[in-house]
């Protein structure tokens, strides 16, 4: 087994999930992630935790989403409480075929979707990570090689993230102490209230409220938008490509959006709930250990030189005690490049100027 599976394994399970002796450990495997399942269940057997493997095939999804009539039940009652006991959750991504729900009817998504709220729930309620196996089908879906793209992902997994926390802290301390934000790019400017709003240091740990590997972001939870911010990084939405897609904001609403290509899947994401149409995250990435998009946003929203806002459901970490945020079955994030023409400005004072952070070398102070 290459070396670097067995280094992420154990990365996972003790920097990002913090997996003590006794806990009871959900590990989600896709079709493509046996390698690294195997080095995790070792980790897992030499910490004492107790192990339950699941499924996670997008091919199995959509035999069954397919097949189905539509009236879903609403959170299946012995899946719930699989999640409502475990302690954490690892998801192991991807599958063979990045493309494999791209024929399921969006309506049919939508509404399974809905219907599995409170699972989603009682999931992200544990000490959940999710991470991704270089496989080949990312490695063509990002059109590199496949050994370049395992070169690409441990680049971006297996790096000193205790560092990386301490230059991110500087950012958080900024939006935690903001009232609101504004990002100009391209010509447009979207302006974000995040009053009260924690951010959190994204550093790869539950430990920091962060439940990705790779990480390398900070993220907030604005609750008002006024403007228009295109998404100018491609990505994939429900198994279909979206291009260039555009979101007018009034009033924290979505009032008007476009895409140059995959308009329909931006819209069955919009029309999911009325959540769908408000914010959940504003994230800033400073991952340069991610140097290019690879149409998947585990990697591409945490790459140096980029912003990206979730429309759809906000996390609880962002909020204050008692306060619920932006509710709705979906978190769908979508990517701009701000490394030329761009500023980002908390409360008025420039904190990035086309990609450069204040604080880093090359900083232009107008």
């Amino acid at each position: 087994m290459d070396e670097r599976i067995r280094e992420h394994a154990a990365l996972l399970v003790d920097w990002s999930a913090r997996i003590e002796a006794g806990d009871d450990v959900v590990v989600s495997v896709s079709e493509g992630s046996h390698d690294l399942a195997v080095a995790v269940a070792a980790e897992l057997g030499e910490r004492g935790a107790n192990l339950l493997a699941v499924s996670d095939s997008d091919e199995i999804e959509r035999a069954y989403l397919r097949a189905h009539d539509g009236a879903f039940a609403e959170s299946p009652a012995h899946e719930l409480a699989l999640y409502e006991r475990a302690d954490a959750v690892l998801r192991l991504g991807r599958g063979r075929n990045t493309a494999a729900k791209a024929d399921v009817d969006p309506a049919q998504r939508q509404a399974y979707r809905t219907s599995r709220r409170a699972i989603r729930e009682a999931r992200m309620d544990t000490d959940w990570v999710s991470t991704v196996h270089p496989t080949r089908s990312l490695a063509q879906q990002a059109g590199m090689s496949y050994e370049a793209y395992q070169e690409f992902v441990y680049d971006a997994v297996l790096r000193d993230w205790e560092s990386l926390a301490e230059e991110m802290a500087q950012l958080k301390t900024l939006l935690d102490e903001g009232s609101e934000v504004r990002i100009e790019t391209g010509g447009e400017e979207l302006t974000l209230s995040i009053e009260n709003r924690t951010a959190v240091n994204s550093a790869a740990s539950v430990a920091y409220d962060s439940h990705n590997l790779p990480s390398g972001e900070v993220f907030t939870a604005p609750y008002a938008a006024e403007g228009s911010i295109t998404f100018d990084v491609p990505m994939t939405i429900d198994g279909r490509r979206v291009r260039d897609a555009r979101l007018v904001f009034e009033d924290g609403e979505v009032v008007d959006f476009s895409a140059a290509t995959g308009e329909a899947a931006l819209r069955g994401v919009l029309e999911t709930d009325p959540g769908a149409r408000r914010l959940g995250e504003l994230g800033i990435g400073m991952n340069r250990g991610i140097d290019r998009p690879t149409d998947n946003i585990l990697f591409d929203e945490k790459m140096g030189d980029t912003i990206h806002l979730a429309v759809g459901r906000a996390y609880d970490a962002c909020l204050p005690a008692g306060v619920t945020g932006n509710e709705s079955a979906v978190h769908t994030d979508m990517i701009t490049d701000v490394s030329s023409d761009s500023r980002l400005l908390v409360d008025g004072d420039v904190v990035q100027r086309n990609g450069t952070f204040r604080w880093e070398d090359g900083f232009a102070e107008t």
